[in-house]
């Protein structure tokens, strides 16, 4: 498919999203179930023009000052392609199976509206009532935070190392452009993809199969990684999922001490157990009803809450989520955060710590809910998260936005990472 079709296609998909309300990641697979004559290339190239057209949603409404399916699929290319009102004209003229080229009223309308002069929260790419609580966490930064979150994503893996050490897992990854993280001690970055690119498939690899890696961004590594699992320690990974952290716990634990996983919702534990076997884990067992949670009362050295969130961290991967999400949801995902930190610490001994995590950067969802937590707890209080930070990652406070008794935040602009907080509290002796 030439750029035209591929365009057309794309347009197509918006469309679908648009009328139907559903996730980007179910229209472009319908799309490509009905249309197997489109290439991997093909697909993957469409599926690009749809999340940069749903990342910059805004910034490409703003140009066309219309939201319809053709403005921010243009608008797209536009903004981060690199192309032109005359290129994609260019491009698109004799292709019969593309779209119109951009009309006078269109060029006129794009030349009308530089960004430069937008408001600031089409600048950010946010939503309205999202951009107000952007601006109190992140200050004057907010907008760059915003457009940060508008970028494409890299592709970040966690080495295992109960199988393999980073050194031989960049080796298996060369021709990559596989490089070390910034900040995780055993992460792997490949840089996002450019134009019409894919990213590797790296479950196709040896060295995947075999356990060496796993697919983890390098915020959740590092978020993993402040929670402080050691050797021999009793952990409680209460919002466990799909494992991802569980793992990287383990890893941390060099497979010594005892590691239970659990979730409230059990079908998301489902993925853990191949991974598990995978990458040869020994010290996880796995609890899936709440009632066999008993037996850990106040006996567990560390708890994880990974909680419930708005995934706003995440916008960069999950852009259709952005522009779904609703007060109301805030307001839900906050009960439970409450509910859940409630519930999650009568397992922590006196002396254990209690680490809640989200993958959200709104103030609400995070220092707020542990600073709730703590008013009602005097058997709890905060650890010094300056020094926790130092003594994790000596050196790099820099690339953290770090409030000494009100947790760590990581972002894309500030850490190059999804957006993640963590909380630490420690229970008194």
């Amino acid at each position: 498919m030439r750029t035209g079709g591929r365009l057309a296609a794309a347009i197509e998909v918006l469309t679908d999203i648009q009328t139907r309300h559903r996730p980007a990641a179910d229209a472009l697979k319908d799309w490509g179930l009905s249309h197997r004559f489109a290439g991997a290339g093909d697909r993957g190239a469409i599926g690009n023009i749809v999340y940069d057209a749903l990342r910059r949603r805004r910034s490409a409404a703003h140009l066309f000052g219309s939201d319809t399916p053709r403005a921010l699929a243009f608008g797209a290319l536009l903004l981060e392609w690199g192309e032109t009102a005359a290129s994609l004209n260019a491009a698109l003229e004799g292709d019969r199976f593309a779209p119109p080229g951009l009309d006078e009223t269109e060029i006129a309308a794009i030349a009308a509206h530089p960004l430069e002069t937008a408001p600031d929260a089409v600048r950010a790419d946010v939503p309205d009532w999202c951009a107000p609580m952007l601006e109190r966490a992140f200050g004057e930064g907010w907008v760059e935070e915003g457009r940060a979150l508008s970028a494409r994503p890299p592709l970040d893996l966690r080495v295992n190392t109960l199988r393999a050490d980073r050194e031989r897992v960049l080796r298996e990854l060369s021709g990559t452009k596989a490089a070390p993280t910034a900040l995780a001690p055993h992460g792997i970055r490949i840089p996002p993809i450019e134009g019409s690119g894919r990213h590797p498939n790296v479950q196709a690899e040896p060295a995947f199969a075999k356990g060496w890696m796993e697919v983890q961004d390098e915020g959740s590594q590092i978020a993993a990684r402040l929670a402080g699992a050691e050797p021999g320690m009793q952990v409680l990974d209460y919002c466990a999922g799909a494992g991802g952290k569980t793992l990287a716990l383990s890893a941390d634990m060099d497979n010594r001490g005892q590691l239970f996983a659990h979730d409230a919702e059990k079908q998301r534990l489902a993925p853990i157990f191949d991974r598990l076997r995978r990458s040869e884990t020994r010290n996880v067992q796995v609890v899936a009803r709440p009632d066999e949670l008993a037996p850990l009362e106040g006996r567990m050295d560390l708890v994880l809450v990974d909680a419930p969130c708005t995934g706003s961290g995440t916008w960069r991967r999950r852009p259709d989520a952005k522009w779904r999400l609703t007060e109301r949801q805030l307001e839900v995902r906050m009960a439970e955060q409450e509910a859940i930190l409630s519930a999650a610490a009568r397992y922590v001994r006196p002396g254990g710590r209690l680490v809640y995590v989200t993958c959200s950067l709104f103030e609400q969802e995070n220092a707020e809910r542990l600073r709730s937590f703590l008013a009602g707890r005097a058997d709890f209080a905060a650890v010094d998260h300056a020094a926790l930070f130092e003594a994790s990652f000596p050196g790099r406070t820099g690339l953290a936005r770090i409030d000494r008794e009100n947790g760590i935040s990581l972002t894309p602009a500030r850490s190059g990472t999804d957006g993640f907080y963590v909380g630490v509290t420690q229970r008194q002796e």
